[in-house]
């Protein structure tokens, strides 16, 4: 006999209105109308979203461990109980790279394929050490788990009981789909048809009675006490033994697949950070890469920041061009109906409908182009582009300087974005969040701009204007070829003026007093980016200011703001630490001109920088103390943050140039 409940959920303060004219209106839905200027794409666009999400991978946004099957959404998701024989049981359902809290996971990445062909992690908690690693044997998929250590000796929060990893199985994201337990398998059908899923703990199991565990999952699972290795495959059964060896051919070929020489190590960090970043996001129906998975789940599923995806472009087309269009793409169809690309955009249609972020769109694109001559991507970038080139120009321009600001009057509005049309929020827009650069800036309320003409702004501009110039030319499109060409030259004329012949550098100037400031940062050196200073004026610069260990050179470089400025022992952000974007702009710089030495030594001193984390620890760092080296030793900077591989992205540029000037040499 079949029994219906229905369940009716009626918001309290609708009946409350009836009784009481004083009730709170009823809060606003989770979403948003404004969607921007998205379209569906061109059809390449849309073969290339097809072709990345396909298979199995860690596309679950929510955990590390978790494998998805797309385009089915079929998931397999790995748990671990902690047992105790009085109080203490405890169940770790998802597991993600870097979290700092007491009691959370400790995950140490290792390779992740771009295609998730292959990928490996070990993780702490609550003194168990296990690794997981995955591959693919055709079409299907295999996942181990194996303990690193016998489990601890009780005490410390630890048990004498061996954890209970467990297996859960259903859909996700609202797909249809079906899992029944077996007594040897999981079946489950869903849009692509059957997948029976196997586990090597079944052939140890009454046929008739499947462990059970009380632990919060959804869907069948299996369980077995991790005392040894543990595997799971889909297609049919496989024994540990087979798992292992499937394992191992999976992780052979990640090791064939790396570029050979010295750019190999560089290529792996890489393509395992972009390879655990990249996530399905399946509100829009996409892949993408956002800036790591703790951002990302805290803001709700992903959160897509301006230049830190377009560089996440660049890197991701040393070796899945797929991925870097996406990336690159991606971004641009979060721009506004206002014409920028967004400070930041998240689920919901939540943007910064007030900001945008440096613009480094054209030059990503353009550098995509170059390496790969599709002219598609060209014509799919090129409207977004050319509307957000326009409204820096028309929205963020004083008296011939361009500025930051925050447009607090734009709707719809971000309803709990408390820094928009604030002196906060112009800030914010620059990507430096709380420089010192801007401690005495003025924001003027009535033009929504702070009056404060910015080196780095006007330099990133105008080679976003030459870029796009060169984008245009391509597309033959005459008029704008002129139009952006025009921008370039009268910012370009404009930026001149900023250079100082008595400090030898190019400074800020505060437009509300008049004055040059002499607060330096990396930004001051990206005159170089735009080809808009002398040779004299970057060998001044160099030397007396980049290469001066007083400012900016050392072991640990470049500061992100001078090391003789008070602000620099703050070590606080943008207060004195290194970034790898500013290194990367600045090493672009320097490719320019004619200065092999100190080009050289910058790669090299990121490179040793990035390594120091990641060969300890597995960590890509948001930002590094420019004192000792480490990034973690604050809690605000992200461990697994993909912009920190831009450090040893300039040691790859630096080493494919060496390696193509040696083979023209031949």
């Amino acid at each position: 006999m079949l029994s219906t409940v229905f369940v009716i959920c009626w918001p309290a303060d609708i009946a409350a209105q009836s009784a009481d004219v004083n009730a709170p209106a009823p809060l606003q839905g989770r979403g948003v109308r404004q969607e921007g200027r998205a379209t569906a794409g061109s059809a390449e666009y849309q073969k290339v979203q097809q072709r990345l999400a396909q298979g199995w991978n860690t596309w679950d946004v929510n955990s590390v461990m978790t494998q998805v099957l797309l385009p089915e959404g079929l998931a397999i998701h790995v748990g671990l109980k902690h047992n105790a024989t009085e109080w203490g049981d405890a169940f770790l359902r998802n597991a993600l790279i870097g979290r700092l809290g007491a009691e959370d996971e400790k995950v140490v990445p290792g390779p992740h394929a771009w295609d998730g062909s292959y990928s490996e992690l070990r993780i702490s908690w609550k003194g168990h050490d296990w690794r997981m690693q995955s591959a693919r044997e055709g079409s299907d998929l295999v996942v181990l788990a194996t303990p690193l250590r016998a489990t601890s000796a009780a005490g410390e929060g630890r048990s004498r009981l061996a954890p209970t990893i467990v297996f859960s199985v259903n859909f996700l994201w609202n797909r249809p789909g079906t899992t029944v337990r077996h007594a040897d398998f999981i079946e489950t059908r869903g849009a692509s048809g059957y997948v029976p899923i196997y586990c090597t703990c079944t052939r140890s199991e009454e046929k008739d009675a499947p462990p059970v565990v009380d632990v919060p999952v959804d869907g069948p699972y299996f369980a077995a006490d991790l005392n040894g290795p543990v595997g799971v495959s889909t297609g049919r059964f496989r024994s540990v033994e087979d798992i292992q060896a499937a394992i191992g051919r999976g992780y052979a070929e990640y090791r064939r697949s790396l570029a050979p020489g010295e750019t190999g190590p560089i290529v792996d960090a890489i393509e395992t950070t972009l390879g655990w970043d990249t996530i399905y996001e399946p509100d829009k129906k996409r892949v993408v890469s956002p800036v790591s998975r703790v951002w990302s789940v805290a803001w709700g599923g992903y959160v897509i920041f301006d230049w830190d995806t377009f560089f996440a472009a660049t890197m991701a087309g040393i070796g899945d061009k797929d991925l870097a269009y996406a990336d690159a793409i991606e971004t641009l169809r979060e721009e506004t109906d206002r014409g920028f690309v967004p400070n930041y955009a998240r689920p919901g249609g939540w943007k910064s409908f007030d900001r945008s972020e440096p613009p480094v769109g054209a030059i990503t694109v353009l550098g995509l182009y170059q390496k790969f001559h599709d002219r598609w991507l060209l014509e799919e970038a090129f409207e977004p582009l050319m509307a957000w080139n326009r409204w820096w120009s028309e929205h963020r321009d004083d008296n011939g300087y361009l500025v930051w600001g925050s447009d607090g009057q734009n709707l719809p509005g971000n309803l709990e974005d408390s820094s928009s049309g604030t002196r906060e929020g112009a800030i914010l827009e620059s990507g430096l969040d709380n420089s010192p650069m801007y401690d005495s800036a003025t924001y003027n309320a009535q033009t929504h701009r702070l009056e404060f003409a910015d080196v780095g702004l006007m330099s990133l501009y105008i080679a976003d204007c030459d870029a796009l110039n060169e984008i245009a030319r391509v597309l033959e499109r005459e008029d704008e070829t002129e139009e952006v060409r025009a921008r370039g030259v009268r910012y370009r004329t404009k930026l001149a003026t900023l250079w100082d012949e008595k400090t030898g550098i190019f400074l800020n100037k505060d437009l509300h007093t008049g004055e040059l400031s002499h607060r330096l940062s990396p930004t001051n050196f990206y005159p170089m980016l735009a080809n808009a200073a002398s040779v004299t004026q970057v060998h001044t610069m160099v030397e007396r200011h980049l290469r001066n260990p007083k400012e900016f050179w050392g072991e640990w470089v470049i500061p992100s703001i001078a090391r003789d400025d008070p602000a620099f022992g703050d070590q606080n952000y943008w207060r004195g630490r290194i970034w790898g974007p500013m290194n990367y702009l600045v090493y672009l710089g320097l490719s320019k001109y004619d200065d092999a030495a100190t080009r050289k030594e910058l790669a090299q001193k990121s490179y040793d920088l990035f390594l120091k984390e990641w060969s300890e620890q597995g960590h890509v760092h948001e930002n590094y103390n420019a004192i000792t080296g480490s990034g973690d030793d604050v809690a605000n900077s992200d461990r697994f943050y993909h912009w920190g591989a831009l450090l040893g992205y300039v040691q790859y540029l630096e080493q494919s140039r060496a390696a193509d000037v040696s083979a023209g040499s031949r």
